[in-house]
């Protein structure tokens, strides 16, 4: 119960947007919870900010100068967590976005509660993406799969560890979906990078996408 009620500091995060007034809306929808230590309108100063203040997340836009989102998370995406919020609800701005490094990808039309609730997730290093766009692109690579070639290198139980993490659930989920432990969730998904020769969890998702495992 003592834990329960310990006070967790501020999530710090950079906001970079090219709108200082969609800056200055995020800002008010992050609440209390999270700490604005930077804030940029292109690709070239949120990548000065994120390696000045070291934040625990980036909420980037997609659509910046100086390459904008994908910019900035094919600089930064080994350095912290990066999540792209847009308008676009483009498939290849999604697929582009999670190659180059980001954590997350959701559209602006999010609402505020269900936006700091995914942001939090994402900190906390879970992959997030809004609903609609992540399983328009499984079913897309579906069809892709049918090409694939080789031996499956997972097992059973890690394609099924797999699955879940791909769409979006943190480990204590999926370790109730399957009946065990979020630890033996954990060490399943580290199996899987080294059997994949894989290093970010963000790669998992872009595996599981391109070989259509849903």
């Amino acid at each position: 119960m003592e834990q329960a009620n310990v006070r967790r500091p501020p999530i710090r995060v950079v906001l970079a947007d090219d709108h200082p007034i969609w800056r200055d809306g995020v800002r008010s929808d992050l609440g209390s919870g999270f700490e604005v230590v930077g804030e940029a309108s292109s690709a070239e100063e949120a990548i000065a900010a994120i390696r000045a203040q070291q934040p625990d997340l980036v909420v980037c836009d997609l659509q910046m100068p100086g390459g904008g989102g994908i910019a900035v998370a094919k600089a930064c995406g080994e350095q912290t967590r990066i999540v792209i919020l847009t308008v676009s609800e483009q498939e290849r701005d999604l697929l582009d976005a999670v190659a180059a490094g980001a954590a997350g990808y959701l559209t602006k039309s999010t609402p505020g509660d269900v936006l700091r609730a995914e942001l939090v997730k994402a900190a906390a290093g879970e992959p997030v993406f809004s609903p609609s766009l992540a399983m328009l692109v499984l079913g897309e690579f579906r069809r892709m799969a049918k090409q694939a070639t080789g031996t499956d290198p997972l097992s059973d139980r890690e394609r099924e560890v797999l699955q879940h993490v791909a769409r979006g659930y943190p480990y204590r989920e999926v370790g109730e979906q399957l009946h065990i432990a979020p630890k033996t969730v954990e060490n399943h998904v580290r199996n899987i990078l080294d059997k994949l020769h894989l290093n970010r969890k963000q790669e998992l998702i872009r595996y599981a996408i391109e070989h259509g495992i849903e």
